[in-house]
């Protein structure tokens, strides 16, 4: 299938051939920068003594520079920041040592990173668009089909009008400004409903920061909001979702929240606070304010995914910890003074539950300021709609769907199915009250209820001619979760015969670098199936890319059918590279079928 990426802009060059970029390195005075120029592969940027700016290439020459305050307009647009895919920009990162006040290192790197920004890589981008292309496609869908959590927050944010001076956001399907918290809340919980856009697993294992913590592709709405009421243009605001990525997903793999009952939005309201914030001129102070209010004020708790049946707080978590992140930043910039060093402090989160010193946090944490030194690159896609790591059993049974044809056939014929999983997938999507779902947020975190709908949906595919149904014939779209289908008793017969089993040390070693699932099938007429041990499938950032961007293609045009005029025109509209700052401000007015335009 055809990709239909964008082609980024090449960056500039410096003399003689060279790149040449600007890096204003940490622990030096606030606002000097450098000129740095590389020119050959390994090392270390040669800067001023106590530099913490680590780059991939290394630094042959450093030049002063003119000097540039915070109080710079929020971004340099004189600047180009993307390297066409497949060169060899430089990978420059930052790092924020666990002995630094980190919250004003944050503050300090997001200013940097969106008012001297360096060039980023072509993939970087190509990844980004396709993210919140999948986001928005995702959105369109549950606002479409009137889902509940976005339906009662978008109604809400329709009856709250922006704030005196503001120019408000826009909520998708809607023209009218709203309040920007309330509209930011609306966008990500519709995002967010059908829990089908992009996730991460905190994982580099290059640099050994392996917490694994999850996370999601859900707050571009705040990076959208910030845009609007700064006037940035579509790859000024690419670089804002890009910056919530990266500081959710780095502190995703040195901060397990789900290991002391913290729900993982927190890291995104963390991301969006500092983000918006900066994106909208606020200063180093400022930031830190908003980002300490978060950490102090607003922590959600595991409790929103337990018990026996799931509500609309599982979906909508994101969109309440990204409206308090706004109203933090906004709060902030009118003047409000929040805790400072959040993450010393001795009874916040972190310190609190990871005992430390003092003086010092738990975790170092590095930061990507251009190429493609990003998390971004270690993101996975769903192909459907699904928790995320229920897709080893997925691609489990695509495998054994195309090794065996007719397998699919008739779903009667499998006597017992047993699954072995990892932990913590284990304790989430199979617990014992995941085996009798009684509603879509507890079905579609059920291991046992998706894998028989899938076992179901390939039956009806060979039905109609496929006798190896892959990825494509079995995509689990919003029909699936519906309540016909969470009562079926075709379901409640292929769960009966289910055992989801925990596939001890060997497979929780492979998580978070994999989805380390296997599946085996006793047949009554092919007698024993095993799929063997799944680590990597379809749509995780290892797995085939070229045939993830396809199938992720195909799901947006899948989920908006009906919802909107042309999907292909959606989807052009909705990628932001070379967008005027126009173009920006409206990009989510258009209208959406089933929806109240406001």
């Amino acid at each position: 299938m055809n990709q239909r990426l964008r082609t980024p802009r090449p960056c500039r060059r410096g003399r003689a051939g060279r790149r040449s970029c600007t890096v204003r390195v940490g622990l030096v005075p606030s606002g000097v920068l450098q000129r740095v120029n590389w020119d050959r592969p390994g090392g270390r940027l040669a800067g001023a003594k106590g530099s913490r700016a680590i780059v991939g290439r290394s630094a042959t020459t450093v030049e002063p520079v003119l000097s540039r305050p915070d109080s710079t307009p929020p971004f340099d647009r004189s600047m180009s920041h993307s390297v066409p895919p497949g060169s060899s920009g430089p990978d420059a990162t930052r790092l924020l040592p666990a002995d630094t006040n980190q919250a004003r290192g944050l503050a300090e790197y997001a200013i940097e990173f969106l008012r001297h920004p360096l060039p980023l890589g072509g993939s970087t981008l190509e990844l980004l668009e396709r993210f919140h292309v999948d986001s928005v496609g995702c959105g369109v869908s549950a606002l479409a089909r009137q889902a509940n959590a976005p339906t009662v927050l978008r109604r809400e944010a329709l009856a709250s009008p922006p704030a005196v001076g503001s120019r408000g956001a826009i909520c998708l399907g809607c023209r009218r400004p709203v309040a920007i918290e309330k509209g930011v809340a609306a966008d990500a919980s519709a995002v967010r409903e059908w829990d089908s856009n992009g996730t991460n697993f905190g994982h580099d294992a290059a640099k050994g920061r392996t917490a694994g913590e999850f996370g999601h592709n859900d707050f571009y709405p705040v990076a959208l909001a910030a845009a609007r009421e700064a006037g940035f243009d579509g790859d000024q605001t690419l670089r804002v979702m890009l910056l919530i990525d990266e500081i959710r997903g780095r502190l995703a793999e040195v901060f397990p929240l789900r290991k002391y009952a913290i729900d993982h939005v927190h890291h995104g309201a963390i991301a969006s606070a500092a983000a918006y914030a900066a994106a909208v001129g606020g200063d180093v102070d400022t930031i830190e304010s908003a980002i300490g209010m978060v950490g102090a004020h607003y922590v959600p708790f595991r409790a929103i995914r337990a018990g026996h049946q799931l509500s609309d707080s599982k979906g909508a978590s994101a969109a309440l910890s990204a409206e308090v992140a706004v109203m933090s930043a906004r709060r902030s910039l009118a003047g409000f003074i929040g805790p400072k060093d959040i993450f010393r402090n001795p009874l916040a989160i972190y310190r609190k539950n990871v005992p430390c010193p003092d003086g010092q946090s738990p975790f170092d944490l590095e930061l990507g300021l251009s190429g493609d030194a990003f998390a971004i690159h270690s993101m996975h896609f769903k192909l459907g709609l699904y928790e995320h790591q229920s897709a080893g059993a997925l691609q489990a049974l695509v495998d054994l769907f195309a090794r065996c044809p007719g397998l699919a056939a008739d779903p009667d014929r499998v006597r017992r199915l047993e699954v072995a999983i990892y932990e913590p997938a284990f304790s989430i999507i199979a617990d014992p009250a995941k085996r009798t779902p009684t509603t879509r947020q507890s079905a579609d975190h059920s291991l046992p209820f998706i894998v028989a709908r899938t076992l179901l949906k390939a039956c009806d595919a060979a039905r109609g001619g496929s006798a190896t149904p892959g990825w494509d014939a079995l995509m689990l779209l919003p029909d699936d979760y519906d309540a016909e289908r969470i009562a079926d008793p075709a379901i409640a017969a292929l769960i009966a015969k289910m055992a989801i089993i925990h596939g001890g040390p060997e497979y929780d070693a492979r998580y978070p670098d994999g989805i380390p699932t296997s599946l085996t099938i006793d047949h009554a007429s092919f007698g024993r199936l095993e799929s063997g041990l799944v680590c990597h499938p379809l749509g995780h950032a290892r797995s085939d890319q070229a045939a993830t961007a396809a199938v992720v293609d195909l799901k947006f045009d899948r989920l908006v059918a009906g919802a909107v005029e042309d999907p292909a025109a959606l989807e052009s509209r909705v990628r932001l590279a070379g967008k005027s700052a126009e173009e920006v401000a409206e990009l989510y007015a258009f209208p959406i079928h089933g929806c109240d335009p406001g």
